[in-house]
């Protein structure tokens, strides 16, 4: 096995094990003090992903996943903080491919990150390269916004379509 295929075998593998924590079930076994807090409604709704007005911020968290975007909103009735979870255009689904050091001895290397961002690619100097990789626009999707006052969720606006 090549050195640069060595040095990238840890991060791939790495890569795809967080990719497969990121379910409710997974959250909740690390968390499982603040799931044992929560009503019995609240944890039936965050086992199946969901959320609903009432709901702490650990709650959510717990039931979706950090948010993609977070945004501070301020209306006549005051200010509110509003968690954004997003899909992206690009369909990438991760991979790796090229050497740990890229052209000019940038360091570098290969994938992609959450929703099929690229992350950092360069030339691979080591191994096979590849100039950059990129998958779409990236132009994103709202589809689900959780509005926050206090500290509870107020409002929750779903895409439907």
């Amino acid at each position: 096995m090549s050195k640069s295929a060595r040095l990238l075998l840890p991060w791939v593998a790495a890569t795809l094990l967080l990719g497969a924590c990121a379910t409710p079930q997974s959250r909740i076994d690390r968390n499982p003090d603040t799931f044992q807090s929560l009503t019995s409604e609240q944890q039936a709704l965050v086992k199946q992903g969901k959320v609903a007005i009432g709901f702490s911020e650990a709650a959510v968290k717990l039931a979706l996943g950090e948010p993609q975007r977070v945004i501070q909103r301020t209306d006549e009735k005051g200010k509110s903080i509003v968690w954004r979870y997003v899909d992206f255009d690009n369909g990438a689904a991760g991979g790796a491919v090229g050497g740990f050091y890229g052209a000019n001895y940038f360091p570098g290397f290969a994938g992609y990150g959450a929703f099929g961002w690229p992350i950092g690619f360069y030339n691979g100097f080591y191994g096979p390269g590849v100039t950059t990789i990129y998958t779409g626009s990236g132009a994103e999707h709202e589809r689900l916004r959780v509005v926050f006052v206090d500290g509870k969720v107020t409002a929750i606006d779903e895409s439907i379509k």
